[in-house]
């Protein structure tokens, strides 16, 4: 199972349309990963035209998004559980992290998925993947645009990045 992993859209403020090596991915996505700060509602339904899409809300999206996605889920992905939460509502935005890993402290996972920082990482703590894709319309003090890539295969998730210099 090939899985897109996104954070971050802001759109359309940071982008009127999903970037060209984004959409690339897409086309071959059998799930999408969306972590928060979608803005628009559009953005789930041009997501949703690739493949099924689940998410959360973020600390931009307004009322319709958080009644449609709430703020934290679990999904079960083939064999594997990963928890998705933007980590939005830490005291300083160095915590992210950690405010995201707080929010599934009594769950076990496989991955952790969160948004918010638009910083890259892909990392294990304690066996479980923690994973931020980054932003593919917003990459603020990054040098590069990025999204997530999950191979999954029953119990097994292999996770890289796709990094790019142009968002159009």
């Amino acid at each position: 199972m090939r899985v897109v992993v996104v954070a971050d859209t802001h759109m359309p403020r940071m982008a009127k349309k999903l970037p060209g090596r984004l959409l690339e991915e897409l086309e071959k996505a059998d799930a999408i990963i969306h972590a928060g700060d979608w803005t628009k509602q559009s953005v789930y339904e041009q997501l949703a035209a690739f493949a099924p899409t689940y998410g959360v809300t973020g600390n931009n999206d307004g009322a319709e998004l958080q009644a449609k996605f709430g703020l934290r889920k679990l999904l079960k992905l083939e064999d594997c559980r990963i928890g998705v939460v933007h980590g939005h509502g830490a005291v300083k935005r160095s915590s992210t992290e950690a405010h995201a890993i707080e929010a599934f402290k009594r769950t076990k996972l496989d991955a952790l998925v969160y948004g918010h920082s638009h910083i890259p990482v892909r990392r294990m703590e304690a066996g479980m993947l923690v994973f931020n894709p980054g932003s593919p319309t917003d990459k603020r003090r990054q040098p590069l645009y990025s999204f997530g890539l999950f191979d999954i295969t029953g119990s097994e998730l292999r996770a890289r990045h796709i990094f790019y210099e142009d968002k159009a």
